[in-house]
């Protein structure tokens, strides 16, 4: 017993005899971590002596102090976005080493979103596009999507009204997907569904992700059939930044249709009888336009912290006209991002809080359709200097006082928030809990003054004044739970995700409205003091209306991906979701997804035969998503207000049924196939992907006919037709010169969509074998121009085939059985179908130079194999339109088709012969900046540019910017409104600063 305890003394004496030689011969060294471009100190850089685990970070001030044993040789300097650096010991204590940016390491590693987690993108299996936030277009717009227009094949953004600061962009990807449902994408903002597109500041953004292939977006359920768009914002580092950018833009009209000019108009309709001259020479497109329209905006960002706590900040407010009168925006929005991790990286907490406030006052698109249909010889002004009363022409109004005493204005105020906390609890399990709100309150004030010329010369004593209020609240409340768990055997790697999440939706609104208030200068603050009530006997129900809706979501999710040795990839998730707006026999569904790959390249015999090869992986995916955008209660039975009955000198209000009852109700169904190729070359400078893909939708949601009885009502909302879209995505990078002082990188991107649309009837309910669409308005009768039929695709024109002019200006057509008759004796019998107005392509390109410190970017945008009904030609594009309303120059103009109509008796019959090719080519988004950096503690950098957009548009087309013409939707190709809001070309100049 002595013998072993005075061994075990002497081995722990011995021991401790060799850690303090080993203690003695440690030394230590200090130094500063500097970047090697303008000598500023870099904080966080991680310092490692080489092959052990001795080790230590650079503090704010890019300084460190590293004990290190005797035996090490050299100390490694690592840093996000720089090359580490490995540098020999010498004998001195001090060692200072600076660090090199690393364009390189950036390109290597590109972290895709695909939904309730991230993956490297070759680890990817579907159909995902990655944009970063250096990748978007420097745009000066209302929507950050407006930055992504044209960078991703399949994704199209239109907007009809870019120069109005409050217009909202339309959203599609990979064609229509829907009849009655939603057509929109589901936005995914830091992880939470269904964020608020406008609640981003584009300079917030650090990444976008199109999630394209059904196997991606099935993991949402109802919520992913039209695609899924992910939104990154930036975060915050251990290096503190300051960044500050600021631009001005000026919108001035471009492409405008061109109206008659005053003696145009007295000699070409006044001599011809065709309107009358009161005197004046007004041009009342300038008279009611803002041009140029000026906006601003201001961001500031901060953002910085430690290894364990990081933060970012910013905050932005923007200012923005309109190019009419009336519009314009004010808004001022934040967000903060905070992260923390405990010492010992257990727990994880994030909170993100972003506030937004706007001031709209909205714009009456209508106005520029007015101004270019006024007789140009009516003044402004009467002999008293008030607005003049006009009551001739197309539209009876004064443009120039509508938008200027008549007021429609907004508040809104939105606010997203979130918080998780990850708990770490192995190096390779995990568990997050994410709560979440998003809100948006909206409340709009209308007025309209009893000084109105129209309401004066009216002679009105009642409802001469007007003003109304609307309330509406829209909110959303997330509870998530996920777990991640990895594990690697050798070199099979192995992920797994799984997660509940519950969502409650609810929306009320409130709307009040009166007449005849004692004062103008009410406006709408005070509508109690209105003494018409309605003018419904003292009932006063269309005065004030309310009312309050809500659903609930909740979903089970799980997700496996499988690689082995990086080089054949699984993935496989499945959702099951059920929601409250379903019937009672279908309130659950069930989501699959599988996805495989295989990196081609990673194979010995391709790594011997194509070395030029550097990536090469074959993708497919298949996946069931849903769409469940309708309103809620559609299932049930309904109770709504049937009008009043008096009764003993009393009014009651009459309730009775308002819908059908339909448990069988459900969400509509996409089943996605996609198969892929990814590729890389020639040393990386040549990269992209090649996609095709086919959606059936199933499952169409729709109103159908039903008998009384047993119903109640002769339509049911239910679930019915099919359809599908096909076609293919083609995405291609090149670094074309690569060198030290220059570079030039082109990208380009192109998309083939086809539609079809399979039925519109079941085995229960019965539909037409078609429905008519895009019905034009008065004057006249025109009736609709477009028709969705079984076999055929959507945006289908259908109607009269032209047979040319005769010789009294009549336009021609022809009938069924081909013979020609003027087009008054014609009957809807004869119609046709005479051409789509859905896009086959779509396509944009991308070249981006660098030389030393300049860079400039062209970017191109296109849409080709379409066609468009020229809606301003077919009202006040002819000699024919409507007496004493001005028309568009081309309607005299002898090389113009158009001219020819002078026939009054077919001016309001519609045919293909205002149907005209619609492709295009824009000259979309030319920016050229220049960089300097600096080396002070104060400024880093400086960068200034100058952007333009919409600079020019090569077209056919003869009805102004063929752009302005929806393509998304049910009705691509046809404007069926006569409002015109113009095109603009629209001139960016920024500064951005680094400190």
């Amino acid at each position: 017993m002595y013998k072993k305890l005075l061994l075990r003394l002497s081995a722990f004496a011995l021991c401790c005899i060799f850690t303090s030689a080993a203690l003695a011969q440690n030394r230590t060294v200090t130094g500063t971590v500097t970047d090697a471009a303008d000598g500023s100190p870099l904080p966080g850089v991680s310092v490692v002596v080489t092959g052990m685990s001795v080790g230590t970070t650079s503090n704010a001030k890019g300084v460190y102090t590293l004990s290190i044993p005797a035996s090490a040789k050299t100390i490694s300097f690592s840093y996000i976005g720089y090359s580490t650096r490995v540098v020999p010991l010498t004998s001195d204590g001090t060692l200072n080493v600076s660090l090199t940016t690393s364009s390189k390491s950036l390109q290597e590693v590109v972290v895709v979103s695909v939904g309730y987690g991230t993956l490297d993108k070759r680890e990817v299996s579907s159909a995902i596009t990655h944009v970063s936030s250096k990748d978007l277009l420097p745009v000066a717009s209302n929507s950050p999507l407006m930055s992504l227009q044209g960078k991703v094949a399949g994704l199209n953004i239109t907007n009809t009204a870019t120069a109005d600061p409050n217009s909202s962009p339309k959203v599609q990807l990979r064609g229509v997907s829907s009849r009655n449902a939603g057509l929109g994408p589901l936005y995914v903002i830091n992880g939470v569904p269904g964020g608020n597109i406008d609640n981003i500041n584009q300079n917030d953004i650090e990444s976008i992700d199109v999630l394209k292939g059904g196997a991606a977006s099935a993991i949402y359920g109802t919520r992913g059939s039209n695609g899924v768009i992910i939104i990154t914002t930036k975060k915050g580092s251990s290096q503190a930044r300051t960044f500050y950018e600021g631009y001005a833009s000026f919108d001035y009209l471009t492409n405008r249709l061109q109206n008659l000019t005053p003696d145009e108009f007295i000699n070409d309709r006044v001599k011809n009888n065709q309107g009358q001259d009161y005197g004046a020479k007004t041009n009342w497109m300038d008279a009611v336009t803002n041009s140029p329209a000026f906006a601003q905006k201001h961001t500031i960002q901060l953002s910085g912290g430690s290894g364990k706590t990081n933060y970012f900040a910013s905050a932005d407010y923007r200012n923005a006209d309109g190019i009419d009168l009336r519009a314009n925006k004010k808004e001022y929005g934040a967000r903060i991002n905070v992260n923390h991790a405990t010492d010992n990286g257990i727990f994880v907490a994030s909170l993100s809080v972003a506030p937004r406030y706007m001031n709209t006052k909205n714009s009456d698109q209508g106005n520029f359709n007015n101004a270019l249909t006024l007789n140009p010889t009516y003044p402004i002004y009467d002999t008293a200097h008030k607005y003049n009363y006009i009551n001739t022409g197309f539209f009876s109004n004064n443009p120039v006082e509508n938008a200027n005493v008549i007021k429609s204005e907004a508040e809104i105020k939105e606010l997203d928030i979130n918080g998780s906390l990850r708990v770490n609890i192995l190096k390779n399990l995990s568990t997050t809990v994410t709560i979440s709100e998003i809100s948006r309150s909206a409340r709009s004030y209308n007025f309209t003054p009893s000084t109105l010329s129209s309401i004066v010369h009216a002679g009105k004593i009642t409802q001469t004044n007007f003003a109304s209020q609307r309330q509406e609240e829209n909110d959303q409340k997330n509870v998530e739970w996920t777990g991640n768990y990895s594990f690697d055997l050798g070199r099979h790697h192995f992920k797994a995700l799984g997660g509940y999440s519950y969502t409650l939706y609810n929306y009320n609104t409130f709307y009040a409205q009166n007449y005849d208030f004692p004062f103008d200068s009410y406006l709408w603050n005070n509508l109690g003091s209105g003494l018409y009530n309605g003018g419904a006997a003292g009932q006063g129900q269309s005065a004030v209306s309310s009312t309050q809706n809500g659903s609930t979501l909740i979903s089970f999710f799980g997700r496996a991906n499988y690689d082995f040795n990086n080089r054949y990839i699984l993935t496989a998730s499945v959702r099951r979701e059920g929601s409250s707006k379903f019937g009672t026999n279908n309130k659950w569904g069930n989501f699959p997804a599988a996805s495989a790959a295989w990196r081609v390249s990673e194979e010995s015999f391709m790594k011997g035969a194509l070395p030029w090869v550097n990536d090469l992986k074959l993708r497919a995916d298949y996946g069931v998503t849903g769409n469940q955008d309708f309103d809620s209660y559609l299932s049930l039975l309904l109770y709504g207000g049937a009008g009043y009955f008096p009764y003993n000198g009393q009014v009651y209000q009459v309730y009775g049924p308002t819908s059908n009852v339909n448990p069988d109700l459900r969400w509509e169904k996409s089943i996605n196939f996609n198969v892929g190729l990814d590729f890389s070359i020639l040393d990386n400078r040549i990269s992209g992907s090649l996609d095709y893909y086919i959606r059936k939708n199933k499952d169409l949601l729709g109103y159908y006919n039903v008998p009384l009885p047993p119903n109640s009502q002769t339509q049911t909302f239910a679930n019915v037709g099919t359809m599908k879209n096909y076609g293919l995505e083609l995405a291609l990078n090149g670094a074309v010169v690569r060198n030290s002082d220059f570079n030039y990188n082109v990208t380009f991107a192109l998309a083939y969509n086809r539609n079809k649309f399979i039925s519109f009837s079941n085995d229960i309910y019965k539909g037409a074998p078609f429905v008519e669409l895009a019905g034009l308005p008065a004057p006249g009768s025109p009736g609709n121009i477009q028709r969705i039929q079984e076999g055929r695709s959507i945006g289908e024109f259908y109607t009269l085939r032209s047979a040319g002019v005769n010789k009294d200006g009549a336009l021609q057509v022809y009938k069924k059985d081909g013979t020609i008759v003027q087009a008054n004796q014609a009957s809807a019998d004869d119609k046709q179908f005479v051409g789509n107005g859905l896009p086959k392509f779509i396509g944009s390109m991308g070249n981006t130079f660098r030389y030393k410190r300049f860079d400039l970017g062209i970017f191109l945008r296109g849409t080709f194999g379409y066609k468009i009904f020229n809606t301003s030609a077919f009202y006040i594009g002819t000699p024919s339109s409507q007496s004493d309303a001005n028309v568009l120059k081309s309607a005299y103009d002898k090389k113009s088709k158009y001219s020819l109509l002078t026939n009054p008796a077919t001016t309001a019959i519609a045919s293909d012969y205002f149907l005209e090719n619609g492709s295009f080519v824009k000259i979309d988004n030319v920016a050229l900046g220049y960089t300097q950096p600096f080396k002070t503690k104060y400024l880093k950098s400086i960068r200034v540019y100058a952007t333009g957009r919409n600079l020019h548009t090569f077209t056919s087309f003869t009805g102004g910017d063929p752009d302005l013409v929806e393509v998304n939707g049910l009705t691509p190709g046809v404007n069926t409104s006569l409002n015109y809001y113009p095109a603009t070309l629209q001139l960016i100049l920024g500064l951005q600063a680094t400190f």
